[in-house]
């Protein structure tokens, strides 16, 4: 683990993203909040704010830091994309975007397990779902 104790404490802020392709009736299907095992998007944003404060325990050479905000914020891409946006806020010796793209990812994964019954074809594979990137927006360091 990286030394940052002779770092100081300022504003950190990252953004990271992710999208998940889907087949368009399902991705229909959660925007109109009618996927059987319940709202998608609340319970995929529950989640990646979960994932965020345990990022520590997933990353094992992620320091702990104190989160001070996260927001967590969905939008179709076409017609059978959704992407989701997380940004993390700290004030902390180093930055958060291990945080902002762990969210991310859990995000995805938490529309893709909440999908799955739909998205599986007549071999239980599934042709159509991926997430094809989580990468970082933005990183920033005030002060």
């Amino acid at each position: 683990m990286v030394d940052v104790g002779g770092k100081g404490e300022v504003v950190r802020v990252a953004r990271a993203e992710g999208v998940i392709r889907m087949r368009p009736q399902t991705l229909k299907l959660v925007l109109e909040g009618r996927i059987e095992k319940g709202d998608v998007l609340t319970v995929a944003k529950v989640a990646a704010i979960s994932a965020v404060k345990k990022t520590p325990d997933l990353l094992p050479l992620c320091h702990n830091i104190p989160i001070s905000h996260v927001d967590v914020v969905f939008e179709a891409v076409g017609d059978d994309g959704l992407r989701v946006e997380v940004t993390v806020k700290a004030f902390a010796r180093t930055g958060v975007e291990m945080e902002a793209l762990v969210g991310a990812a859990v995000a995805l994964l938490t529309v893709w397990d909440m999908v799955k019954r739909y998205e599986k074809d007549e071999g239980g594979q599934y042709p159509y779902t991926r997430i094809e990137y989580v990468r970082v927006l933005e990183k920033v360091k005030e002060g």
